[in-house]
């Protein structure tokens, strides 16, 4: 799954750098590639971030994988995580967590899983 959400129409608005400054769109496009087809956004949160001598944002994105061919890509998903190499321009993922996982079995089963990353502007 790939999210564009109308990128050109905000380029030809002027909102590029608006777009530079909260890489959220490419986050979101990042772990969804390695969550694979089964994943499913639920949510994602984005809030600023600083210490004395880095800034950038935290995020909290959660997930949602049903039947049992999303339960094996959610584990899948979870042990991949930790070590994944991500490529995002202008930032850089300084760490990326499962913060928790809720698995279903009713109606059908499903697991949730709740991830929280950590970017670091590049630069």
């Amino acid at each position: 799954m790939r999210i564009d959400f109308d990128a050109d129409r905000a380029i030809s608005a002027g909102v590029t750098s608006r777009r530079e400054a909260r890489p959220w769109l490419p986050l979101l496009n990042a772990v969804l590639g390695l969550a694979g087809s089964h994943a499913q956004l639920l949510s994602h949160g984005e809030r600023a971030w600083a210490s004395i001598t880095f800034a950038g944002s935290r995020h909290t994105i959660a997930l949602t994988f049903a039947g049992e061919d999303g339960a094996a890509a959610a584990e899948a998903f979870i042990a991949a995580l930790p070590e994944h190499e991500f490529s995002i321009r202008g930032r850089l993922v300084a760490d990326a967590t499962v913060v928790s996982v809720d698995h279903a079995l009713l109606p059908a089963p499903s697991v949730t899983v709740q991830a929280e990353f950590l970017l670091l502007d590049d630069g």
